[in-house]
């Protein structure tokens, strides 16, 4: 394969999943790691994605605060934010993981609303800090870089103690077999408690991460109640779901 295929693989699965391993790229392109080191080190000169430790974040994701500008599928995901806010109820209490969808839907929150949320973090917190009425408390721990989220046995343990109406789930990869994966086993753990703690479970997912695994499972599709695509619910690629009793928006 050539560099300009590489890049180009490189550049499309950061996009879409916000964060890669340079070990996944490797191992589905057949070369080295040290070749998609490179790779990465010369994106990252290029100003096309951010070098992390170990893989890559896209420079959207890493827009501190939010902005618009290199978000990718910004339309998509404005439509699943719309779709989501159909489901919050006034005065109700929700858990918002990280990512860029939730951070759509952070910010398309009707101003009016009045509504309770936690969240671990940091970019989700910071643009409901804009929202008027959004009551926000922010769940503590060590702060992952790479996630620009809160995790370890410290937020676990404070997510014991509440009990949403509705969790929020950003969602990296989702497979009928295996349901949602990560490949950061400690984002799991925070967000096996987010559900843990939370009376209905809506996964927010572009559809371009549909059909897709990593290494560690979040959830079953059986413990989602809603799934959020920017589709039409009766898309034939979502028909395999409905078999799960997911509701489909």
């Amino acid at each position: 394969m050539l560099k300009a295929e590489r890049h180009q693989h490189i550049l499309n699965e950061v996009s879409i999943r916000s964060r890669i391993q340079l070990s996944d790229i490797a191992d589905t392109l057949g070369v080295s790691i040290d070749t998609i080191r490179r790779d990465v080190k010369e994106l990252d000169d290029n100003k096309k994605l951010k070098k992390v430790h170990g893989g890559a974040i896209s420079l959207g994701y890493n827009i501190f605060p939010f902005s618009n500008n290199e978000v990718f599928n910004k339309e998509k995901k404005a439509q699943i934010a719309q779709k989501a806010i159909t489901l919050i109820k006034e005065n109700a209490v929700i858990l918002m993981s990280g990512g860029t969808t939730n951070l759509e839907l952070a910010r398309q929150l009707p101003a009016d609303m009045d509504i309770t949320v936690f969240t671990p973090s940091l970019p989700i917190a910071m643009q409901l800090l804009a929202h008027p009425k959004a009551e926000v408390i922010v769940i503590g721990g060590k702060v992952s870089k790479d996630a620009q989220l809160a995790i370890g046995a410290q937020v676990v343990q404070e997510l014991g103690n509440i009990r949403a109406d509705l969790c929020f789930l950003g969602t990296g990869y989702l497979d009928i077999e295996h349901g949602l994966t990560e490949f950061d086993y400690e984002v799991v753990q925070v967000k096996k408690a987010m559900i843990n703690s939370s009376r209905r479970i809506v996964s927010l997912c572009i559809s371009e991460k549909l059909n897709s695994v990593q290494r560690f499972k979040t959830c079953d599709i059986r413990d989602i109640d809603t799934l959020i695509t920017e589709l039409p619910p009766d898309a034939e690629v979502l028909r395999p779901y409905q078999s799960f009793n997911v509701n489909l928006l």
